[in-house]
């Protein structure tokens, strides 16, 4: 029997996504496969890695049609004649900034990656070191100068390293820099709440006042690039994929107390899309259990302030940074939105016309 042997299995760090690495006496594979919650929407991604003995002339239908992990055809092999077994000491899985998609090195060296866009088309996209040419189970991984999957891989090594530094850890001077951002714009810093549970990735609320408003603002979403957002916009990803929230409250109306509870939907929001796969844009709505009374969440959306344009903030591993606004939704309003395409933009455009802004007032809802 060709029993296959487990060599590495890693979880993602929002435990949606395991990364495996198994082979048997044929072949060497490399998997990321989605976690129970996860499994009705996620296909299980495969990258063969190297075959351990002669390769095929052909496609390895047979194995196939077993059930087993095909041996890559001759043809794409960097060695026909097969490679040396894995030993699972050498592996080291690395995932991506974005949580979704994985590098798999091997003594040092890049051996393969699984782009975590791969898992939102339907056919998976894989590279590995050891195929020199296109075929239908593997792409060649090249090097950093002939494939972008193999420099961002290698990028993805780095950051992580520069969080693990206790010198030149690049939270310290993101607080201040977004800090005093924040500032310039809406008053000091009056309050810091800690966010993130004492995990990686650092996040906080920085809680501000000016002219009797509470201004609440996170610091730290934005270190992740969001998921699907690569599959989105392809080449104008980098202008989607970071962002930070914001939340602002008329004192006029409800207490420092109450205004702080509303916030306190930020917090829930700041894990989401990495905890959910998913990702937050201009116009999308959100359910609160602690949005105000009578209404259901939140939509987002830049545009509510105002002088948008000239609140631009540090930009984050050279891509700029959305800062979304919150603003109260009703369930007829949110459940307009979502019946329509493009309706959350709609529906952001239709609150701008009446006056609602980035500052939270009580109103009627929209007619």
């Amino acid at each position: 029997m060709n029993e296959s042997t487990l060599l590495a299995e890693v979880s993602n760090e929002n435990q949606t996504l395991v990364a495996v690495v198994q082979q048997d006496s044929r072949a060497a594979y490399f998997y990321i496969y989605p976690t129970e919650e996860q499994d009705e929407r996620f296909q299980v991604r495969a990258c063969w890695l190297r075959n351990l003995g002669l390769a095929p002339l052909q496609e390895d239908r047979a194995a196939m049609e077993a059930g087993q992990p095909p041996m890559l055809a001759a043809e794409y092999c960097r060695n026909p004649a097969g490679e040396a077994p894995l030993e699972a000491e050498g592996l080291t899985v690395i995932w991506t900034e974005s949580d979704d998609g994985a590098a798999l090195w091997y003594h040092g060296q890049l051996l393969a990656v699984i782009p975590g866009w791969s898992l939102y088309i339907d056919h998976s996209v894989c590279y590995s070191a050891s195929c020199i040419k296109e075929s239908a189970l593997v792409y060649p991984l090249g090097c950093a100068s002939t494939n972008t999957q193999y420099a961002l891989a290698d990028n993805t090594r780095q950051f992580w390293r520069s969080w693990q530094r206790e010198e030149g850890n690049p939270w310290p001077k993101m607080q201040s820099e977004y800090q005093a951002r924040y500032a310039q714009h809406f008053g000091p810093s009056v309050k810091y709440y800690a966010i993130d549970q004492g995990k990686w990735p650092p996040k906080a609320i920085t809680q501000h006042e000016r002219d009797g408003i509470y201004y609440f603002l996170t610091i730290g979403v934005s270190i992740r690039p969001m998921p699907w957002v690569e599959i989105l916009f392809n080449d104008d990803a980098s202008q989607y994929r970071r962002m930070e929230m914001g939340i602002a409250v008329d004192g006029q109306y409800l207490t420092e107390e109450y205004a702080i509870q509303m916030a306190s939907a930020l917090a829930g929001f700041a894990h989401v899309p990495w905890a959910k796969l998913t990702w937050f844009g201009e116009g999308h709505t959100l359910v609160s259990e602690v949005a105000p009374l009578g209404y259901e969440g939140y939509v987002l959306s830049s545009s509510f302030y105002p002088d948008n344009e000239r609140l631009v903030l540090p930009p984050q591993y050279g891509d700029p940074v959305n800062i979304f606004w919150a603003s109260p939704v009703f369930v007829t309003e949110r459940a307009r939105a979502q019946a329509t395409p493009n309706g959350g933009h709609e529906l952001v455009n239709k609150l701008r016309e009446q006056g609602v802004d980035h500052i939270f007032r009580p109103r009627q809802p929209l007619a």
